[in-house]
C-alpha cells in the first residue's frame, strides 16, 4: 500500500487560492439505527472522546453500546430531523454559504469556503482533497466549537494531522483554537437573548447549558470548564444580569464517571421543585442547533422541569444563521486569515518555464 495518497495533476501557472474549512461534530446520514451504528462507532472509538484503555473499551463499545444505543439514538434524531436532513448539517451548510457571501462582500471573493464533519460525511480528509483539486494552497480550519476541549477541537486537529501524514504535498494549515470570548460572538448571543425576551418576556432564571465532559479532563489540564465559565460570565455581563439571574450547567453525560457539574437536567428539576416558575435555557457551546439542543434540552429537559413543578420552559435557539453572528464570524475568520493572500494570484510565467524545462503542461 502506498505511503502517500496520489496528488492531483499539477496545473502550472494556476492561481493559488486560500480556503476556509468549517468543521462540526458530525451527524448520521439518516435517523435510523442502521445509519447510527457506523456514526457512533467512529465517534465513540476516537481516543480523544473516550479515554478508556482500548481493549476494555472495544469490548464495551461493540458488545453493549453499539448493540443498544443506535436504536435509541435514532428515535431521538427522528424527532428533530428536518426536510433537508439533520439540523446540524443543515445549519453548518447554511453558515458556510453565508460566510462565503459575507467574505465576498468584504473583498475576499476568491476565498474558497467549505464545510466538513469530524464524524460522518463529508469528511475532513475528503474536503481537504477537494481543496487541493481546486487549486487551494493554504487553509484555515475552523472547528465550530466556541470553547476548546481536547475531545472536540483537538480531535479535529488530530484528523487534519492524519491527513497531512498521508500527503506528499500537504496544504499550509492554520487553526482557530477557540472563540469563547470573542466580542462578536458574545454580542450575537446577547442579541439573540434580548430579541427572544422582547417577544416572549423574561424568565425567573436563565440557564446557560454547555456540553459536558468528564471531570477528570479538568484535572488533567483541559481548559474547557474555564472557557465555558468565561463565556457565561461575559454573556451575563452583556445582558446586565446579576449572579442570581443565571446559572452555568453541563449536559450530555455518558457513563458512570463524574462529569463537570452542575448537571443541567437535575438542576432544572431542582429549580422546578423549589418553585421557579419560568426558566429559559440557552446553549452557548453550540453555534448550530442539533440533537443536544433540540431534543435533549428543548424536549427532555423541558419535560423534566415541568414534571418537577415548573410552570414555563423556554429554549432560546443557537445563533445559527443570525446576521449578527455571521458578521462576527466573518470578522473572526478574517482576523485569522491575516497575512495570507485574500485573492487568487496566478504566475503568468510559470507555464512557460515549466514547458521549457520539459514538464507536462
Amino acid at each position: 500500500m502506498p505511503r502517500y495518497a496520489p496528488e492531483p495533476a499539477q496545473q502550472h501557472g494556476a492561481p493559488r487560492r486560500t480556503g476556509v474549512l468549517l468543521v462540526n461534530l458530525g451527524t448520521p446520514e439518516a435517523p435510523t439505527a442502521a445509519a447510527l451504528r457506523p456514526y457512533l462507532k467512529q465517534f465513540l472509538w476516537d481516543p480523544r472522546v473516550v479515554e478508556i484503555p482500548r481493549p476494555v473499551w472495544w469490548l464495551i463499545l461493540n458488545l453493549f453500546v453499539l448493540t443498544l444505543r443506535p436504536a435509541k439514538s435514532a428515535a431521538k434524531y427522528a424527532k428533530i430531523w428536518m426536510a433537508e436532513g439533520s439540523p446540524l448539517k443543515v445549519h453548518t451548510e447554511r453558515q458556510a454559504k453565508l460566510l462565503r457571501g459575507w467574505l465576498g462582500e468584504a473583498g475576499a471573493a476568491e476565498i474558497a469556503v467549505a464545510w466538513a464533519m469530524r464524524y460522518g460525511q463529508p469528511s475532513i480528509a475528503n474536503m481537504l482533497d477537494q481543496f487541493k483539486r481546486d487549486g487551494v494552497e493554504r487553509v484555515l480550519v475552523v472547528p465550530l466549537y466556541p470553547q476548546y476541549a481536547a475531545s472536540s477541537t483537538a480531535s479535529v486537529m488530530d484528523d487534519v494531522a492524519d491527513w497531512i501524514k498521508r500527503s506528499r504535498n500537504p496544504l499550509e494549515i492554520r487553526f482557530i483554537k477557540h472563540f469563547h470570548d470573542h466580542p462578536g460572538y458574545i454580542a450575537a448571543l446577547a442579541a439573540s437573548v434580548r430579541d427572544y425576551w422582547t417577544t416572549n418576556g423574561r424568565p425567573d432564571k436563565l440557564v446557560m447549558s454547555f456540553h459536558g465532559v468528564p471531570r477528570r479532563s479538568l484535572d488533567l489540564g483541559d481548559p474547557y470548564h474555564c472557557e465555558c465559565q468565561k463565556t457565561g460570565r461575559l454573556l451575563a455581563e452583556a445582558l446586565g444580569l446579576s449572579g442570581k439571574d443565571y446559572m452555568v450547567t453541563f449536559q450530555s453525560r455518558f457513563g458512570k464517571a463524574e462529569w463537570l457539574q452542575p448537571y443541567t437536567q437535575p438542576t432544572l428539576e431542582k429549580l422546578g421543585r423549589d418553585g421557579t416558575a419560568r426558566v429559559d435555557v440557552i446553549c452557548p457551546g453550540f453555534v448550530a442547533d442539533c440533537l443536544e439542543t433540540l431534543e435533549e434540552i428543548a424536549m427532555e429537559c423541558k419535560e423534566a422541569f415541568l414534571l418537577s413543578g415548573g410552570k414555563k420552559f423556554h429554549y432560546i435557539p443557537c445563533v445559527n444563521e443570525r446576521p449578527d453572528w455571521i458578521a462576527a464570524f466573518r470578522d473572526l475568520v478574517s482576523a485569522h486569515l491575516s497575512g495570507w493572500p485574500l485573492a487568487a494570484t496566478a504566475d503568468p510565467q510559470a507555464k512557460q518555464r515549466a514547458t521549457a524545462l520539459g514538464a507536462k503542461s
